[in-house]
């Protein structure tokens, strides 16, 4: 059957233990885009010229040559992760993407023979830890990207990661807060049992970077211990949640995610305002009032742009100079006092907070982008952490289907809630040196 001039034959394929099709072309074994996706884990985008494969904690990029005889040789460059080099690529085959097997594995660390494509088990690498003198750290590496879960039952937190295999033993480290904490391993799944003393509470958030897979666990006297333990200082800051308008739909989701997270951190105790409600929006000058009040200000939105092709959530961080001039004027001061630094932030303040929010989103499985701009109207107007964050597209059909799920409403308003929390307390006893 002729393929761009080439040639192919069916072939059997074990596919993550279930049976699938593959095709042979040049030698080399083929599968197609749908079968490929049906391994866990593992997202496949065409992006033409390139398809995209992520998933496990890694990023392929491989061209799409629709010379199949090309294709299966190492003509093309590929880039695995951040590592390109020569090897068999992407093609197509009936109008349909067709990817390597052998550039597959080796990019995803799969392990494969002819006939045989299978993922191994996430296995615990390496574990290290680090003493703080506010917090603990313990930095756990994986194999591949896993799930896992936490569970906090009297002073003992445990997180239990499916599917992984690690040698069970316990650990001993140099932290006032974490003296040890043992790894256990039973059907199939590995836990870690950490020992939190009395008024210590933990952050825990996943970090991927092309080839590596982290968990980071921080513990101190100056974290929560779960949503309800948001409620621990003061709560004179002002929170300013700003839901944009939906942008079309049934369901307005700007809203429903600041509602839900006002929601969780004013019955902590915390001083929330939103900009808008069921019945309308506040006037400009009302909004940018409250804006140039906030500690922290958030505008919640979708994506509004007919045809864009996007997806997904991202954290827009305003950027250099300011639209209210006397925020830049304090910021480019020369040193400045506490009272100085209480009244208006360093653009720092904003970094951190976006930083604590992308953890926090991504231990929830949401993968999120970010993107920094010069100007954004509302957010410039604050003096301290701000930022734009865009929930999803709803023109997109996976997007919207994620969107108006009350899962994800939940899952991004915890998020946000605990992150903006944790940044207040660390806010309040950088400013007065105490937790109080």
């Amino acid at each position: 059957m002729g393929v761009a001039g080439a040639q192919y034959a069916y072939s059997k394929l074990t596919l993550g233990g279930r049976d699938a099709q593959a095709i042979v072309l040049g030698g080399a074994e083929y599968a197609s885009q749908l079968t490929v996706e049906g391994l866990s884990a593992v997202k496949v985008s065409r992006e033409d010229p390139y398809v995209r494969v992520s998933g496990l904690g890694h990023e392929l990029i491989l061209p799409i040559d629709q010379d199949s005889e090309r294709a299966a040789t190492d003509f093309n460059t590929v880039q695995l992760d951040s590592t390109r080099l020569k090897a068999r690529t992407a093609t197509l085959v009936n109008g349909e993407v067709y990817l390597p097997l052998d550039t597959l594995a080796r990019g995803l660390g799969a392990d494969y023979r002819t006939g045989d494509f299978s993922l191994p088990a996430a296995a615990l690498t390496n574990v290290s830890s680090r003493a703080g003198k506010d917090t603990d750290r313990i930095v756990l590496d994986f194999s591949r990207d896993l799930q896992y879960a936490a569970n906090f039952s009297g002073n003992t937190l445990t997180l239990t990661l499916k599917g992984v295999n690690a040698n069970p033993r316990t650990y001993a480290t140099r932290g006032a807060f974490v003296p040890q904490f043992e790894v256990k391993t039973a059907q199939g799944n590995a836990s870690i049992a950490i020992p939190l003393g009395n008024g210590a509470g933990y952050r825990l958030f996943k970090v991927i970077r092309p080839g590596s897979v982290r968990l980071v666990l921080d513990v101190g006297p100056g974290l929560p211990r779960n949503i309800a333990a948001l409620a621990d200082v003061p709560r004179s800051p002002l929170i300013v949640l700003d839901p944009a308008p939906k942008g079309g739909g049934s369901v307005d989701i700007p809203l429903e995610v600041a509602r839900a997270t006002g929601e969780l951190l004013s019955k902590a105790g915390w001083q929330v305002q939103l900009t808008r409600s069921s019945a309308g929006r506040l006037p400009v000058a009302q909004r940018e009032k409250l804006a140039r009040q906030s500690q922290v200000f958030v505008t919640l939105s979708v994506g509004r742009f007919p045809g864009a092709g996007r997806k997904g959530i991202t954290l827009y961080q305003p950027v250099g100079d300011q639209n209210a001039q006397i925020i830049n004027a304090f910021r480019s001061g020369a040193g400045g006092s506490d009272l100085v630094r209480a009244a208006v932030g360093d653009g720092g303040e904003t970094k951190r907070l976006a930083e604590l929010l992308m953890g926090e989103l991504g231990s929830r499985g949401l993968k999120a982008g970010a993107e920094q701009i010069p100007r954004l109207f509302l957010p410039g107007e604050a003096p301290h952490a701000s930022f734009e964050l865009e929930l999803g597209w709803p023109q997109n059909a996976g997007d919207l289907a994620n969107l108006i799920t009350a899962q994800r409403t939940v899952k991004v308003s915890e998020a946000l809630a605990l992150s903006v929390a944790t940044f207040l307390k660390a806010r309040a006893t950088n400013l007065t040196g105490s937790g109080q």
